[in-house]
């Protein structure tokens, strides 16, 4: 059950953004209608979260601290055009291509975050407080006007709040065996998921222009569940035979990847009908596997494991149609991934006849690493647990390894621009 605050006098605007007009000349501009409050919500009602008195606001923000930050959290916008930090003083935003901190909001007091989100680039994000000494209780989301520079509501949950998605129109808030789907605009709960056991809150939707779809786990190890709301259907997939570690929805909602705690192999299904298009192979030892991509055209996809190694795999499969062979110009041909003995394919092990990837980028083995493809073409940008960022390019023609374009380290004093 959740219960929900809102702040008097909200008068949000959300048609502006963090990004300066020459910033965002390239990128599509996003926004998200007012939220309302509704004082007569019934309380205590799971399908209409009470609206309680305000909150006292959180402190003011303080110039950045001289002790340097912890990370706690790392995600991309919905475009990958920028990603948020969360740290144990508070929280940065920063611009992707060209590199450069957006803003920061360090706390005089706490400020542990756990969860950033951002809403494309505009002005909303939802936060939940994070690390040993938390600015919010882990088990509330607040939603945070940085033209405010406050928090203008807040859902509370009766147990931590593991991750958050936004979309245009909707929060979805994940719990450790619990997914609640909020309309935007009153916060109005307007579905509730049971899942398995899901402690890295593992969820994903689609962001495209089209109707929502959400991916999260199933009820058995193994299995996802996918909600098509527009034509109100729910599709399980036996993914794998072992516990799901990671998903991604292509921007559409058309295709999904999945890898399980094994990490050895990448399979791409069909939402739709459920249907496994294309079996990809990052290695043959364990690994853990912590990110998945795909491009915004559904012609490559990124993964990154602790194995320290990046790759970038060919898709045959086309985001407007899946199940069809993805055409691509001749000035872009992909070079062979299969291994060299799949002659021999249906004689030896599955493994001689799998797919590999087109290009790699060697990191440092045992940290963690976000990965996304940039608005650059054949770029992959990646993200460290460790304060790195990179811009490399890859070759779509020869693979191989790829070129390193860009590095920071955006936990250092000199990286904030």
């Amino acid at each position: 059950m959740a219960t929900l605050s809102a702040y008097p006098n909200t008068n949000t605007n959300t048609n502006t953004n963090f990004l300066s007009p020459t910033d965002q000349s390239n990128h599509d501009r996003e926004s998200i209608p007012p939220m309302q409050n509704h004082p007569s919500a019934e309380p205590d009602s799971d399908a209409n979260p009470n609206f309680h008195s305000p909150l006292l606001d959180p402190p003011d923000s303080v110039p950045p601290a001289v002790a340097p930050s912890s990370l706690l959290h790392l995600s991309f916008n919905q475009d990958h055009g920028c990603f948020a930090a969360g740290t144990d003083h508070g929280f940065r935003i920063y611009n992707c291509d060209p590199f450069r901190e957006i803003f920061r909001r360090d706390f005089d007091r706490g400020g542990g975050i756990g969860v950033v989100e951002m809403l494309f680039r505009c002005n909303i994000l939802a936060l939940v407080g994070g690390g040993p000494d938390p600015q919010y209780p882990p088990n509330k989301v607040m939603i945070w006007d940085d033209h405010q520079s406050r928090c203008i509501s807040e859902l509370s949950f009766r147990s931590e709040v593991r991750s958050v998605r936004l979309r245009r129109g909707r929060i979805i808030v994940v719990l450790e065996q619990k997914i609640f789907v909020y309309n935007f605009v009153d916060l109005k709960l307007l579905h509730q998921i049971e899942t398995i056991l899901n402690p890295k809150g593992l969820c994903a939707v689609s962001q495209g222009a089209g109707s929502l779809v959400l991916v999260c786990p199933g009820l058995q190890k193994g299995q996802v569940r996918v909600e098509h709301y527009a034509s109100k259907r729910t599709k399980f997939i036996m993914a794998h035979d072992s516990r799901i570690a990671c998903f991604a929805l292509s921007q559409d909602g058309q295709l999904l990847a999945t890898a399980s705690t094994k990490g050895t192999l990448v399979r791409i299904y069909n939402t739709i009908d459920g249907s496994l298009l294309q079996e990809v192979r990052r290695g043959a030892d364990r690994a853990e596997i912590y990110s998945l991509a795909f491009s915004s055209n559904a012609q490559w996809l990124a993964v990154s494991s602790d194995k320290g190694t990046v790759h970038v795999f060919s898709l045959k499969i086309s985001a407007g149609s899946p199940g069809t062979t993805q055409s691509r110009s001749t000035s872009e041909p992909v070079v062979s991934s299969h291994s060299s003995l799949s002659f021999i394919k249906g004689v030896l092990p599955k493994y001689f006849s799998s797919e590999w990837s087109v290009a790699q980028f060697r990191l440092v083995e045992g940290s963690q690493y976000l990965v996304a493809f940039g608005h650059q073409k054949n770029t992959v940008v990646i993200l460290g647990i460790d304060g790195s960022f990179y811009r490399c390019q890859f070759d779509p023609v020869n693979g191989g390894e790829m070129t390193q374009l860009v590095y920071h380290n955006f936990l250092k004093p000199e990286a904030a621009f």
